[in-house]
């Protein structure tokens, strides 16, 4: 293996034979019941001292007999009996068992014994004591799991610790997480849980005929409110053959926080969101360059074609940092993780509708912040009611003091390993809406672009009018922009929000 594991299965194997073995071949009983059990501790019976009975029965069903090395059959792993396997295996720990089992599968079957995995999970999980002596109660259990073993399916203990392991995991992340910025509402240390769980991201590109790529990420963007994946390449699939994209968060399975996470050994996948890619199409396309198109796919997915080949350039995931780490890391790689239900918030008074919200708007790329600001006190009257949608005016035309200019060239910078460019009037935003409570209602990260529009009804305005759309199952996102030839800057001159009575009616109980 590139690990070095199987190495390690070879020198276990060779020193064994190097051992004086008993009469009678090297399957043979090494004493007598009464003996002092092996290093699984658990086994006190004649003959065969540490293999476990059904998956014994089960490679003898198969036919698997061990035969004497020779000149011309070499000893190997595949060659070696089931017990002399188990016994090797008895010394692994849990990731290299669980890689092991990766192997084949007959080593499947081996690395799933329930005696190997019981004092894994016994080992890991057993009381912390302050004194070496073990009480009768402790004992009596120690017993009872012991006559348990043999009916237990195979990989039945396997199961049961990787379940605790990844709920001790989840108990980890939960309290990192706890703490919470109180002017973001979002986790102070969102970074920090990154790093110690060992998070990544890849996506699985499907094809029609069921056969799967998984891509793993090549670059990452740490933004205020969000992070930014790029996956790049020159191996991309053909896009003519492909059906859905899956964009899943990656962890390993064992996390251990005084040591860095390894990148090799078993992965958990978390399904995040499901892409069809048969939705590129011109509708969806919000910006191009001489080299690049690219193509925004709901929650946060760019695409960029090349313009010749239309074949895939790069893959761009945004993700914004509300239960970033949770949906990266607790849902399975077929079902997404589902946030645990709400519960509705006390609305004072329901006829003065919204009030206190506080937002936080970014607009960026590539690292660069054209736009940070942050807007507290907004409210909206009941009556603001329009189409479905309360609506949440942060920056209104008439009032020029609150009018923002976007700091430097707007554009959304993109690269591969062979190009890069930047697209024109393209960008990052990101949305983080506090309810009246500092908790996050609305929250979004997605590319956008600026499209050429005419004047809403108020000032005029000397120069060309632009806008931003975005829009989703919870609500709306309205800016209007002027471009200033004399000083070369966008000014925003307009930003409202629109927020579905449905979301409103969820998050407070209320019936608008």
């Amino acid at each position: 293996m590139a690990t070095g594991r199987g190495r390690l299965l070879l020198q276990h194997w060779r020193g064994l034979l190097a051992l004086h073995w008993p009469p009678g071949g090297v399957g043979a009983a090494p004493g007598l019941a009464g003996e002092a059990p092996g290093p699984a501790g658990f086994r006190k019976r004649p003959g065969t001292s540490y293999a476990g009975t059904a998956t014994l029965k089960q490679c003898a069903r198969r036919g698997r007999h061990y035969k004497q090395p020779s000149a011309d059959h070499p000893a190997s792993l595949e060659s070696m009996p089931s017990e002399i396997l188990l016994k090797i295996f008895s010394y692994l720990d849990a990731v290299t068992l669980l890689c092991t089992g990766c192997v084949n599968r007959r080593f499947y079957h081996l690395a799933n014994d329930n005696f190997i995995w019981i004092r894994i999970y016994s080992t890991a999980f057993s009381p912390k004591r302050s004194n070496w002596q073990v009480n009768s109660a402790e004992k009596t259990t120690v017993s009872m799991n012991l006559l348990s073993v043999e009916d237990k399916e195979a990989g039945y203990w396997k199961k049961e610790y990787i379940t605790k392991q990844r709920a001790s995991v989840k108990a980890a992340l939960a309290q990192v997480l706890k703490p919470v910025n109180p002017y973001t509402g979002l986790p102070v240390k969102t970074k920090e849980a990154l790093r110690i769980s060992g998070l990544g991201w890849v996506i699985i590109l499907k094809e029609k005929n069921g056969k799967e790529y998984i891509m793993q990420h090549i670059d990452l963007l740490m933004n205020d409110s969000s992070v930014t994946i790029i996956w790049y390449g020159r191996n991309w699939p053909q896009l003519a053959t492909l059906s859905t994209l899956d964009l899943c968060g990656v962890t390993p399975v064992f996390m251990d926080r005084s040591k860095p996470p390894s990148k090799n050994g078993p992965r958990w996948l978390s399904l995040i969101a499901k892409y069809n890619l048969s939705n590129l199409t011109e509708s969806t396309m919000i910006g191009w360059d001489r080299l690049i198109r690219i193509f925004c796919l709901h929650p946060g997915l760019l695409v960029g074609l090349w313009k010749r080949e239309e074949e895939l350039a790069f893959v761009m995931a945004n993700l914004h940092f509300h239960h970033l780490v949770e949906k990266s890391t607790l849902g399975s790689a077929t079902v997404p993780y589902e946030l645990p239900p709400h519960t509705p918030l006390l609305d004072d008074n329901p006829e003065y509708g919204l009030h206190g919200y506080q937002l936080h708007v970014d607009m960026h790329s590539g690292g660069v912040f054209y736009l940070c600001g942050t807007f507290r006190n907004l409210f909206t009257k009941k009556g603001s009611i329009e189409n479905g949608y309360v609506k949440l005016v942060v920056i209104r035309f008439k009032n020029n003091t609150e009018h923002l200019p976007l700091i430097g060239k707007v554009g959304l910078s993109w690269r591969t390993d062979v190009f890069s460019g930047c697209i024109k009037s393209c960008s990052i935003m990101d949305i983080t809406l506090l309810d009246e409570y500092g908790k996050p209602f609305w929250c979004l990260s997605s590319p956008v672009c600026m499209r050429s529009s005419v004047p809403s009804d108020g000032p005029n305005f000397l120069g060309q009018t632009y806008c931003v759309d975005y829009v989703d199952s919870e609500g709306k996102v309205h800016v209007e922009l002027v471009w200033i030839k004399e000083t070369e800057e966008y000014f925003i001159v307009s930003l409202v929000l629109y927020l579905k009575i449905a979301k409103i009616n969820h998050w407070f109980g209320t019936a608008y």
